[in-house]
């Protein structure tokens, strides 16, 4: 659990800031739902040298093998809890990096992911622990076949 911990949190940090980069870089390019087909256009070609831009799609990358990384090994029902983790980065870096306002009771939303998060975490390592009577019969099989 340990090196799903330590590349989750890894792949969230990654996309977070790819996710902050994103963000900046297009509400610097402009309002895309304002502009015709042609302003939108130049917008793109704009984003594409744009270093927020790029450097947060890098991010995103990142983030994604990262990821697939973590599927190779863990389980799905506990792996996607984890990138829950996102909202709480996020809401902080937006706060004190984009300015943004976070309310009270989107904080308390927050806090129960990471309750449910936590949970989810638990579970996990519960449900890979083995009872005595499992650990028994383990040995007992292992001893009668002689491995």
């Amino acid at each position: 659990m340990l090196k799903t911990m330590v590349l989750m949190i890894l792949a969230v940090t990654a996309g977070t800031v790819g996710d902050l980069l994103l963000a900046k870089g297009m509400k610097e390019l402009g309002d895309l739902s304002t502009m015709n087909l042609r302003g939108i256009m130049e917008v793109a070609l704009r984003a594409m040298t744009e270093w927020k831009i790029v450097v947060g799609t890098a991010m995103l990358a990142l983030f994604f093998f990262l990821w697939l990384a973590v599927l190779s090994w863990e389980d799905l029902s506990v792996a996607l809890p984890l990138q829950a983790l996102n909202y709480v980065l996020v809401a902080l870096l937006a706060k004190y990096l984009l300015h943004e306002q976070v309310s009270p009771l989107r904080w308390a939303g927050i806090a129960l992911v990471c309750v449910g998060v936590m949970l989810i975490t638990k579970s996990s390592t519960a449900d890979k622990q083995k009872t005595p009577a499992e650990v028994a019969v383990t040995i007992r099989s292992q001893s009668e076949t002689g491995g």
